[in-house]
């Protein structure tokens, strides 16, 4: 059964034209901004010499690339809310798919390396952030791709890291949480951590899923500027409860109740 997702989102209005030409005039200079003085500082900050440095519970690094994600969100017009806490140490964090800009969003608040399409390397500068970020790239339909995937997020967790992934294995336009992929659990299951599904809401009670979302036909460069001429909204991250080590049997029924978790959150 497809997680339910409000009404509204499917009537979301469009911004009217002369308002989304004044998000735009004060917007792209705020996103000039981010990119041009903000990025480089924090690029000056994820060096060697500071890896080791921490602030509070997490590295330095982590907590810049917390920061500039969440600047990026705000760039964009998007209140952020976090409800529930992301377990600490080694997790495989699971969220729904809706847009790019899920990863910003699940950065703002725990630093995780994610399992992305190989695509995503291609975008203008996104693509780049994202392999700074951590980020595993996998080419969608290789088993040989997926094998290196699978090891590689082993390899992170053993090692007391985190990592995200998006068990869909692509965006679905926001109108529903497809099914989970139970193989990419495999690496949880290998590893001994627990799995903690992570539900991403957009608007007042999940209500702008699917202006969020990819439309038809739109790309990646359509979709960014689409959203920073949209109205300000707000972007929850639940964090639910998590599934430990040995709750369950087998990845599939992991995936299965991980996504089981997704779809009661996004029925708030």
């Amino acid at each position: 059964m497809n997680a339910p997702i409000p009404p509204a989102g499917a009537a979301a209005p469009s911004a009217a034209p002369a308002a989304r030409a004044l998000r735009y005039l004060y917007r792209v200079p705020l996103l000039l901004w981010h990119l041009l003085v903000h990025l480089p500082l924090t690029l000056l900050l994820l060096t060697p010499l500071t890896a080791r440095l921490r602030v509070g519970d997490e590295s330095l690094e982590h907590r810049v690339i917390r920061a500039w994600s969440a600047g990026l969100l705000r760039v964009f017009g998007f209140r952020l809310r976090r409800v529930g806490t992301p377990l600490p140490g080694a997790t495989m964090f699971v969220a729904n798919h809706v847009s790019w800009i899920d990863i910003s969003l699940l950065h703002s608040q725990r630093m995780m390396g994610f399992v992305a399409k190989r695509e995503i390397s291609n975008w203008p500068l996104i693509g780049w952030l994202a392999a700074r970020g951590e980020t595993i790239f996998h080419h969608r339909g290789n088993t040989e791709s997926l094998g290196g995937v699978l090891h590689e997020m082993l390899a992170r967790l053993r090692g007391g890291r985190s990592v995200g992934v998006f068990p869909e294995g692509g965006t679905r336009g926001g109108s529903e949480v497809g099914p989970f992929h139970a193989r990419i659990f495999l690496a949880a299951v290998e590893a001994g951590v627990p799995v903690q599904p992570v539900a991403l809401r957009y608007g007042a009670h999940g209500d702008a899923q699917r202006v969020v979302a990819f439309g038809p036909r739109e790309g990646f460069l359509g979709n960014f500027l689409r959203l920073l001429g949209e109205p300000a909204r707000l972007a929850e991250v639940h964090f639910l409860a998590p599934i430990g080590p040995g709750e369950t049997d087998g990845r599939r029924r992991i995936a299965d109740l991980a996504r089981q978790r997704i779809v009661e959150a996004m029925g708030l």
